[in-house]
């Protein structure tokens, strides 16, 4: 009983929660919706005029041969035919497009939201669930104002027209027949509690096997080489029959609905048989009367089985609104009230006073850190895998607040200042560039979408990406596939850092972009990132401790700690964790004995023997042996 009243609970809990959705859709399209509901009665009074002129057919028209009113009957019956089509064309036309508008709109705005939800959120929630939630999720409104709801109020509609209707011509009959529908209803309530929990699970099915089935079709390369075919079908028909069991459980449930609904309509059609029959021989009824009363039995029959099936689509709506919910109700990112400062100019200016985070609570990532970066300055990180280096950064970009302690840009607390006056001061480039499936252009212009053409061909210039696109047959508008697939690593990361340079940000990052290249790539890049690196505040993570030789500052983290500081020069002469990890990395542990220039030099020769008589350049010290930063 508790669980019945726990369910009861649940289901009018979640048509609450969805209701001002409901309400935020149906309110602009409210005279749209009542102009359709006034075509709706036309169209079903309309409707009726068939089984209502049978009664004059089978008492009058037939028995007493009366031609004129037989003319009659047959003009009206077909007027109102032409009627009824006329409206149900109308109301197809607007409603079906008008659902299909909604769920366009709906689509827009949760995009629109989840496009500025905070990048913890993306940390916790699957891709594939987020495009569900999209795509999917919204499917179900065209059930509240497109053609179901017509269906739904036609039906509701129809069935109390004819019920007065049969009231009159027999109350007995009719009494039989609304207990009948008593029974029905009491059958669809208990089965919609039973769908209603399933058609949710579905949903969520539906976003684990999409999420799994984009992420094995992104990965492609890696499922291939490591000839794991096999396995990623077994897990995507994993995922598959999971669906298929919700179906098969929902199909179960609607079965049982059809076989109850069906043995109750043959039960009351017997019983209003006999009855029928037994008022025409007592001279109640009239046969033209059972005739109309048994076509209105069926006209009633239609719309009770049309509404179990229109609840089904509707419980399903309001399952997905309510997943959409869930995603709407979400906190934006700018919707923090604390980021209230707008910055007109950024100098990039950067302190981390004291910053302490954690992505869990008791789990710590990072504790008391604490650094100046002055503008057009280097400050490079370095440390383990796993030792705060990129949450360090994720805290630079604003991706994150810190749990204790202030970040400073231009001295003005980071936390309060709005989103859209900082991150456009900000320049990415990682090392794995990210592009979009559509043109050079198109993927250049990204970071300024109002660039004039001029513009993207100088930032083109500057990366070298005019070196290889000239090739092209379609130059500048060649489409370079998923993720840049038509491209190599070498091209891709030189369309990344045009895309930075068009930016012209005050503040760059950059996450080791040369580092899985060969040396001529390398060098092309290189020489973009010194133009890029001129008079901006930059931030590197440098997993290859060559390239931060000239560094401003370099930040040795360790499990969420600075435990150490300083340049090159310093760092080494302390041979602590930096000349541990430089000289491992290096192979100089054999040369200790070697003063730190002297290391320096035996270390610059065998980087460039290796790159084949220098083709492979540090960037940061090219920078600084041609006067920039």
């Amino acid at each position: 009983m508790a669980d019945k009243t726990d369910q009861k609970k649940s289901a009018v809990a979640q048509l609450k929660s969805v209701w001002p959705q409901i309400r935020a859709l149906i309110g602009p399209r409210r005279w749209l919706l009542a102009g359709s509901f006034i075509l709706l009665i036309i169209n079903r009074i309309a409707g009726l005029a068939l089984p209502y002129s049978s009664r004059f057919l089978l008492d009058r028209v037939i028995p007493r041969r009366d031609l004129h009113l037989l003319t009659l009957l047959v003009l009206g019956v077909a007027l109102a035919s032409i009627i009824q089509a006329a409206t149900s064309y109308v109301l197809m036309q607007s409603l079906s497009k008008e659902g299909q508008r909604a769920i366009a709109d709906l689509r827009r705005k949760v995009q629109a939201h989840v496009s500025t939800l905070p990048v913890s959120y993306y940390d916790s929630t699957k891709t594939g669930s987020m495009v569900s939630r999209i795509m999917s999720d919204v499917e179900g409104v065209r059930n509240l104002i497109g053609t179901g709801l017509m269906e739904f109020a036609g039906g509701v509609l129809t069935a109390a027209i004819v019920l007065v209707l049969m009231v009159r011509i027999s109350y007995v009959m009719t009494g039989v027949a609304v207990g009948a529908l008593v029974v029905f209803s009491l059958i669809l309530n208990k089965a919609f509690k039973k769908i209603r929990p399933i058609f949710r699970e579905r949903g969520k099915i539906n976003a684990e096997v999409s999420g799994r089935l984009t992420e094995s079709l992104g990965g492609v390369r890696v499922v291939k080489g490591y000839h794991a075919e096999e396995r990623e079908q077994s897990v995507f028909s994993a995922g598959v029959q999971r669906i298929l069991d919700n179906v098969m459980r929902t199909l179960d449930a609607m079965a049982s609905m059809s076989l109850g609904s069906t043995l109750m309509m043959g039960i009351v059609g017997a019983a209003i048989m006999y009855l029928g029959a037994r008022e025409v021989i007592s001279g109640k009824m009239t046969a033209g009367g059972l005739f109309q009363y048994t076509m209105y039995m069926g006209f009633l029959a239609a719309p009770v089985f049309q509404l179990a099936n229109i609840g089904t689509q509707v419980t399903e709506a309001i399952a997905g609104l309510d997943r959409t919910r869930e995603v709407l109700t979400e906190n934006s990112e700018h919707a923090d009230p604390h980021r209230i400062i707008k910055l007109p100019h950024i100098t990039g200016e950067l302190a981390f006073e004291n910053v302490s985070f954690a992505y869990e609570p008791g789990k710590p990532v990072l504790e008391e850190i604490g650094f100046v970066a002055k503008p057009g300055t280097v400050t490079a990180l370095v440390g383990s895998s796993g030792s705060g280096k990129s949450t360090i950064i994720g805290l630079v970009a604003a991706f994150y607040k810190p749990l204790k302690g202030r970040i400073l840009v231009d001295n003005v607390d980071l936390s309060h200042v709005r989103l859209d006056s900082y991150r456009p001061a900000l320049g990415v480039v990682l090392q794995e560039s990210f592009l979009f499936d559509g043109t050079v252009r198109e993927n250049i212009a990204f970071s300024r979408p109002d660039a004039t053409e001029e513009e993207i061909m100088r930032a083109c210039m500057i990366a070298h990406v005019d070196e290889f696109v000239e090739k092209f047959k379609d130059k500048y508008d060649t489409v370079i596939g998923e993720r840049g697939v038509k491209l190599s690593g070498g091209q891709r990361q030189r369309v990344s850092i045009a895309r930075a340079v068009l930016a012209d940000p005050r503040i760059l990052i950059l996450d080791e972009a040369t580092s899985s290249l060969d040396s001529e790539s390398e060098a092309y890049i290189q020489q973009g990132l010194k133009y890029l690196m001129q008079g901006r505040t930059t931030f590197v993570i440098a997993h290859r401790l060559s390239t931060v030789r000239q560094a401003d500052q370099i930040l040795v983290v360790e499990a969420g700690h600075i435990v150490e500081r300083g340049t090159h020069e310093s760092l080494y002469l302390q041979q602590g964790r930096y000349y541990e990890l430089y000289t491992r990395q290096h192979g100089l542990e054999t040369n200790l004995f070697l003063a730190p220039g002297e290391g320096d030099k035996s270390d610059e020769k065998q980087l460039v023997g290796r790159a084949g008589g220098g083709t492979q350049l540090d960037a940061i010290g090219l920078i600084r042996g041609s006067g920039g930063v």
